[in-house]
């Protein structure tokens, strides 16, 4: 049920009163009404698709609502831009680092708002006072360094405190934390705390359950345009915010469990590998690194940020150059390692950034799909028009893609309708083992479930899979074993039972000496050699 609209409340700093905004006859907001006390933290949640996004860009200038009123500070306001809301005292932290990646740390802190001196940039005051900014935020790095060479979670932490440096009354964080390690998190929530103390107010938009109610105030549930609640956030029971979500009743919800995974799926444990990368050297990133994967087989691969995940998967495919180590196919090693020649064999793989380095978010659905296909489609260098549209017809419909067509730009879809986007991209070329990085980052759990159910389904079609997941609990539910990584370092392998939150995490604390003895490593191991030996036996003989 539709929420009706909230009584006013005398130490708002922000409303949003029947606010509606539509796009090519799509409604994308319906009769929105939205409040933010002065110093509190708001959790505005929803599947991808709710209007979330929407809802922040109208409030932040970048879309003017069709109907309905914006009130801040006391007074209507109607943005005409950002920069204008920004001016206003309304800052914006975006799940994509929005800064220049070419200019410095410092430069990228201060932007627009340089010191001077003698009408110059002072440069020396603008590195010294970056440097002592950023300490603060938990990050101490040479600000001289451009903006890109550091990780996404200190990227992630400078844009934060670039938000709160311009005198902001408003703060709002879009996936604040998808990038950041668990240290990083604490420090955060230190900043929001920081925040409420001082009467900034802050609306949290985040897909993880455990944040909000670490750091949230009152929460507000968006679905299909429409705001369906709006109260505090402590006493609320999980479950029923989860069937808020996705409009479903909560004994749907608990029956169905907290991921889409099949747990009786049948795991492949014979036959020769689709995938075996060996001995895997990247230097000073990974030492010795050794998986296989079978067809209809999900591995996946665990391990803190930092232990190597990311780099496995790109060193398989080539987009990382390895100092060492062989990569198989189906028995046929990979003489040229390169991601051209990785998916001419038959492995692809989703990267972990699809904005950076999966959409492109100008072009259309049709031609993000269809792009790796292309020479698949093309006779005598012509691409056959009929060929592409029936084949994005088919993984539009097959992955429940939410658009309004083909034609439609992917950069206007939410996260999880571009993830699945670029699962359709890589699924029109027939892998034999699909690589996929953090596959359900930053998108909301009925995109998650879809997501998930996708991976189950395409196993038992009989495709491998390298899952790399952050959440343990995607890891350990979607997993038929799991080889574990630290420091770039196989530490351990489970399978069977041993595939648990329990287990994962003893192999994670093992001392480095240590890491080939005990049980959890052992499995891998010994699994490993009886591998070699059947797979030796069933070899033609010369």
């Amino acid at each position: 049920m539709v929420q009706q609209a909230p009584v006013p409340v005398p130490d708002s700093v922000l409303e949003v009163a029947g606010v509606d905004k539509s796009f090519a006859g799509v409604h994308a907001l319906i009769g929105v009404h939205f409040t933010l006390r002065q110093g509190e933290v708001h959790a505005l949640i929803g599947e991808n698709g709710a209007g979330k996004s929407t809802l922040i860009k109208v409030m932040t200038g970048v879309y003017r609502p069709d109907a309905g009123r914006i009130r801040f500070a006391g007074r209507d306001r109607e943005f005409r831009n950002p920069l204008e809301a920004q001016a206003a005292g309304i800052s914006t932290i975006y799940q994509e680092v929005n800064l220049v990646p070419l200019m410095s740390v410092a430069r990228n802190l201060y932007l627009g708002r340089e010191p001077r001196r003698l009408g110059l940039v002072d440069v020396r005051r603008m590195n010294r006072d970056a440097a002592a900014e950023l300490r603060r935020f938990g990050v101490d790095t040479d600000v001289t360094r451009p903006l890109r060479t550091l990780g996404l979670g200190a990227q992630q932490m400078v844009a934060l405190a670039r938000a709160v440096q311009v005198d902001a009354r408003v703060v709002i964080m879009d996936e604040p934390t998808s990038s950041l390690e668990p240290r990083e998190v604490d420090t955060l929530f230190e900043v929001i705390r920081r925040l409420k103390d001082h009467g900034i107010a802050v609306v949290y938009v985040s897909h993880r359950l455990d944040e909000l109610y670490a750091v949230c105030d009152r929460v507000t549930v968006m679905r299909d345009g429409a705001v369906v609640h709006t109260g505090e956030i402590a006493g609320l029971e999980r479950l029923k915010l989860i069937s808020l979500m996705l409009g479903r009743e909560p004994a749907t919800v608990r029956e169905e469990g907290a991921t889409a995974f099949d747990a009786d799926r049948d795991a492949a444990t014979e036959g020769r590998p689709a995938l075996r990368a060996t001995q895997l050297n990247v230097r000073h990133r990974l030492h010795g690194v050794s998986l296989d994967i079978r067809p209809g087989e999900v591995v996946g691969l665990g391990g803190l940020l930092g232990a190597g995940r990311s780099e496995t998967a790109k060193a398989i495919i080539g987009a990382l150059a390895a100092d060492g180590g062989s990569v198989e196919v189906d028995g046929t090693v990979l003489r040229r390692r390169s991601p051209a020649a990785a998916m001419r064999a038959g492995v692809v793989m989703l990267a972990e950034d699809r904005k950076a380095e999966g959409i492109i978010p100008s072009l259309s659905v049709r031609e993000n799909i269809a792009l790796a296909a292309l020479p698949r489609l093309s006779r005598a260098g012509l691409v056959s028009q009929a060929k592409q549209d029936e084949l994005v017809r088919f993984f539009m419909d097959r992955l429940r893609i939410k658009a309004s067509g083909p034609d439609q730009r992917v950069g206007d879809l939410s996260g999880g309708n571009q993830q699945k986007v670029l699962l359709a991209r890589w699924l029109c070329l027939q892998p034999k083992v699909l690589l996929l990085d953090e596959p359900t980052r930053g998108i909301d759990v009925g995109a998650k479930a879809e997501v998930q159910a996708l991976i189950n389904e395409l196993a038992g079609d009989g495709l491998g899979v390298l899952l790399i997941s952050s959440e343990l609990e995607e890891l350990i539910e979607g997993s038929d074993r799991v080889v574990v990584l630290k420091d770039g370092r196989v530490v351990g392998e489970l399978a069977g039972d041993q595939v648990s939150e329990d287990a994962l995490l003893g192999a994670l604390a093992q001392d480095g000496q240590d890491r080939q003895v005990g049980q959890v490593g052992q499995v891998g191991q010994d699994r490993q050699v009886g591998q070699d030996r059947q797979d030796h036996d069933k070899e033609p003989q010369s």
